[in-house]
């Protein structure tokens, strides 16, 4: 199946995509590559988790955040694709950083979440090499933050 096809069957609506709070753009295409620029779990124009894990915030929690990322992420992506995610070759790199406490050792699963969520979309050109880091903070105090590197046709 096609990926706008595994949305539908998901029952997944890609949100609009969020516009940057700082300067930078959202994603820039080099050749065949688009580099999407770190996405963090905003809904609507809100900031839906914020916090670190282990104070506070749950892995549960922080799964949901990543995977809020993740459609972000897919949502800048559309964008890139002029609206045709079946330009999607593969997803290369998923970078994904989570704000915790010292001593958390859970980025791995945390960031699965968004890791999932690809390999749900895009089948096997979800599958993609990726980074899961701990962190003492991120931007706006976002729980997760995930940036991309994707090889469009």
């Amino acid at each position: 199946m096609k990926a706008e096809d595994n949305l539908k069957a998901l029952g997944i609506d890609i949100p609009t995509p969020a516009t940057p709070v700082a300067n930078y753009v959202p994603y820039v295409q080099a050749g065949k590559l688009v580099s999407i620029s770190g996405q963090v779990p905003v809904k609507d124009g809100s900031l839906l988790f914020e916090g670190k894990v282990g104070d506070g915030v749950s892995i549960e929690d922080a799964c949901e955040a990543a995977r809020l990322c993740g459609l972000n992420i897919i949502a800048q992506l559309k964008a890139a694709c002029g609206g045709d995610l079946n330009r999607v070759k593969q997803i290369v790199k998923l970078g994904g950083f989570v704000n915790c406490v010292d001593g958390f050792s859970g980025q791995p699963q945390v960031i699965n979440a968004a890791s999932d969520l690809m390999v749900d979309v895009f089948g096997d050109a979800g599958r993609h090499s990726r980074s899961a880091v701990g962190t003492n903070a991120l931007p706006l105090n976002a729980t997760v933050e995930i940036d991309a590197l994707v090889e469009i046709e």
